[in-house]
């Protein structure tokens, strides 16, 4: 059996982000094709938030080295401030310094074939970058989504640290891994030496995380019909603003009562903001932002909501939000309020979802949603069939995967 050394800050005690199922599955699926994988973490001190939920689900005997770090907005700022460039190319740059040394002593104990690490957190690929070019191993970078973009970090020094962090993998990496197709264009035809090393290994979703959940326990509020979404909202990303400017509109004709809908944020992390912009689209009574919960009951909950709320600006139109697809596997009615020309559009098509509308467009939110409560008043079929839910399991993207390492170690 090869070893494969996985590079990764989100993993278990983590929570707060479904990013972390990602490398917990591969951790839990890669032996069963041949893969030990052992993984290089962060300390959990690192983590604002823990959960001994998925903790337990790491199987017994994975190595887990959990490396010197910390959060350098939580732990080494006073008042609430601390120096820019201890915050570059994130919140967490001092992992490398307790990584690097880490990583050497794994390799040299537990001879790896390969080195992966993942992003969004980019310290991950500057680990994986100084790991490759100290011991030669073949490295995947499983890059997940774009790193430097038009706009994006907005900070221009740290846009510059995310470029050069990019442009080293590029450069080192023996294969990038991509989760959408839209990203995997762009970094062809923003590398084109590089193209034949780009792959697509989509998210998806645990069929074992879904065993024994039913739908049972009747509706989530009791005579409304509840609207759900589930994880984080970012304040551009996934601005709701004109969604509940739709709803306010709505409400204004008529269409719509507070008594018989009900929009529920769960773990949103941006509360305040949230509840701000419903008060003031005057939306407040429809709108509810809940605390975060085990991640098997967040799944219950989405299979017990009336309908699935998925939300995706136009800016992120190479990016799918990981959760999307445990909401396919929920087996619900969704709504996508995403570009209807981006990936997160694509992925709701091709599973079957015709409720699509921009998330900056009131009038077109209005008109979706109008049309998928008279879908659900009338009983109309409107959940993603069976056939396209096995797509998206996170057993076939680890095959995926074993192919990408395969490849990598033979090349």
């Amino acid at each position: 059996m090869r070893t494969l050394l996985m590079i990764a800050y989100h993993f278990p005690p983590f929570a707060g982000s479904s990013g972390v199922q990602r490398t917990l599955r591969f951790v839990q699926q890669l032996p069963a094709f041949g893969w030990k994988p052992v993984v290089l973490s962060v300390h959990p001190r690192a983590y604002e938030k823990t959960s001994e939920d998925l903790l337990r689900e790491v199987p017994e005997g994975t190595i887990v080295e959990r490396a010197f770090a910390v959060d350098t907005a939580r732990q080494l700022s006073i008042a609430g401030r601390y120096p820019g460039f201890l915050a570059r190319p994130d919140r967490w740059m001092s992992w490398w310094f307790g990584a690097v040394p880490a990583g050497l002593r794994m390799i040299r104990e537990h001879r790896p074939a390969a080195i992966w690490s993942t992003y969004p957190i980019a310290t991950a690929h500057r680990i994986g970058t100084t790991l490759q070019k100290m011991s030669g191993l073949p490295w995947i970078a499983d890059f997940r989504d774009p790193m430097a973009q038009d706009g994006y970090p907005e900070d221009p020094a740290t846009w510059r640290a995310f470029d050069g962090i990019e442009r080293a993998a590029f450069a080192a990496a023996t294969r990038t891994v991509f989760t959408t197709r839209g990203a995997a264009a762009m970094y062809r035809d923003r590398y084109p030496a590089q193209a034949d090393r780009i792959s697509v290994i989509e998210n998806g979703y645990d069929e074992e995380s879904f065993k024994g959940i039913t739908a049972d326990g009747g509706p989530l509020v009791p005579g409304k019909v509840t609207l759900l979404h589930s994880g984080l909202i970012y304040p551009v990303e996934r601005d709701p603003a004109q969604f509940f400017e739709s709803l306010a509109a709505l409400h204004r004709a008529g269409l719509i009562s507070p008594d018989r809908l009900c929009v529920r944020f769960r773990a949103p992390t941006h509360d305040a903001l949230i509840l701000d912009l419903a008060k003031r689209s005057g939306i407040e009574a429809y709108v509810e932002c809940a605390p975060s919960i085990p991640y098997r009951e967040a799944l219950r909950e989405m299979m017990r909501a009336d309908g699935l709320l998925a939300m995706q600006a136009a800016n992120c139109n190479e990016q799918i939000p990981a959760k999307v697809y445990e909401y396919i596997r929920a087996g619900r009615p969704l709504i996508g309020l995403t570009d209807p020309d981006g990936d997160t559009a694509d992925l709701l098509m091709r599973a079957g979802v015709r409720h699509i509308a921009p998330l900056d467009d009131v009038a077109a939110i209005g008109a979706t949603l109008t049309s998928f409560l008279a879908d659900l008043a009338a009983g109309t079929p409107i959940a993603p069939p069976d056939e396209a839910v096995a797509q998206h399991s996170r057993l076939s993207r680890t095959r995926e995967l074993v192919a990408v390492l395969d490849a990598a170690v033979a090349g």
